[in-house]
């Protein structure tokens, strides 16, 4: 886990995308900040936990036919 701090603007789907790779992590991302969880757009300086997600590409497994 790390931290980031907001710039006037932010969402948590772009700061989603921007700190994590994806779109898809920002119930993570609303779950390790449940204090914030009614912010839409959030003002500068807040502070938030980046969570520590798995690597898709890492975790995914291969069909056997693709396996080597």
């Amino acid at each position: 886990m790390r931290k980031y701090v907001t710039c006037a603007g932010d969402m948590f789907d772009k700061i989603s995308y921007e700190q994590l790779g994806s779109c898809k992590y920002v119930e993570a991302l609303i779950n390790a900040n449940r204090q914030h969880v009614g912010t839409y757009i959030f003002d500068a300086g807040t502070e938030l936990i980046i969570p520590d997600v798995d690597d898709e590409k890492k975790t995914k497994k291969l069909p056997a036919w693709r396996q080597s």
